[in-house]
């Protein structure tokens, strides 16, 4: 059974987490821009008056993002809440340590590292003011991620340096990295 290029842009944008231009988005899926526009605009429909769905397609300019509806913002706020008020989860820890010992870093890396989507939960880093977004390193829509200067500071260093075995832990991790470019230009070289 065929995928439809309906859930197929669901389903990428559900993964990417972040916001996306519709050009990179339709390069992503191998589709004409127009049929990817069209079709995000009939996914966005169907989402909206769906009463099923707590899913909505959030567009800025010609940036667009996977979100939960405006209608069910009481529910994430609970939850975002109840998150505060309990302490860093492992998934959250593993996070913060590989943006830590390795960042700047792109999502798709501490993915790849972690194995699961972690848009969620570096999403709640943020809010939490330990990661921050490396202004310095971003390039459109791939953003990248470091400790925050309040989470070296909350631990008593001067710099991403002086955690514990900075340079043993970089090097494990730089080198899921070069995997990850490995994977990514053979996977470009098998397309051409």
């Amino acid at each position: 059974m065929e995928t439809s290029k309906s859930a197929e842009i669901q389903a990428f944008l559900f993964y990417y987490g972040d916001p996306i231009s519709k050009k990179k988005l339709a390069k992503h899926l191998k589709m004409r821009e127009p049929e990817c526009a069209e079709t995000l605009s009939a996914l966005a429909t169907e989402l909206k008056n769906n009463p099923n769905s707590g899913l909505a397609i959030l567009e800025n300019g010609d940036d667009v993002q996977l979100a939960t509806k405006a209608s069910l913002a009481t529910l994430a706020k609970e939850l975002i809440q109840e998150e505060f008020r309990e302490e860093l989860t492992p998934a959250a820890l593993e996070t913060l340590s590989i943006i830590a010992y390795l960042g700047p870093a792109p999502r798709s890396t501490v993915d790849y590292i972690r194995g699961v989507n972690s848009s969620f939960i570096i999403r709640n880093l943020m809010v939490r003011g330990l990661v921050e977004k490396d202004e310095n390193k971003t390039k459109g829509n791939l953003y990248y991620y470091r400790a925050s200067f309040a989470f070296l500071s909350h631990l008593g260093l001067e710099t991403q340096n002086s955690l514990p075995e900075f340079e043993k832990y970089r090097n494990l991790l730089s080198s899921f990295e070069t995997q990850l470019g490995n994977a990514d230009a053979s996977i470009g070289q098998s397309t051409n």
